[in-house]
């Protein structure tokens, strides 16, 4: 079973220089070079919009300012005693 993403890479194309680096440093491997040529005459990264962990690599090694935002997703509430009715409320009411 596949995990839900928790996070979001945005990058820009025409800050991006093609170095690579974010694409190196990826543990879960969601980045790669796109296969068409950006401003500079250079493969930018992308995201493959799976399977990032928001833990931001990319954003650190990334010598262009401004070329990766990394975004930390929120997880899914979790079932809690407060969200799932008690089973009194859920049965019926004895009749008067």
């Amino acid at each position: 079973m596949a995990s839900q993403a928790r996070g979001n890479v945005i990058i820009d194309q025409e800050e991006c220089k093609g170095c690579g680096l974010c694409v190196d440093s990826c543990p879960p491997g969601c980045l790669e070079l796109a296969p068409e040529l950006n401003k500079y005459g250079v493969h930018p990264a992308e995201y493959t919009g799976e399977g990032c962990t928001g833990c931001g690599a990319c954003y650190y090694c990334c010598p262009e300012p401004g070329a990766v935002t990394v975004e930390r997703l929120l997880p899914p509430p979790k079932a809690t005693a407060q969200n799932i009715p008690a089973a009194e409320e859920v049965a019926h009411a004895p009749a008067v």
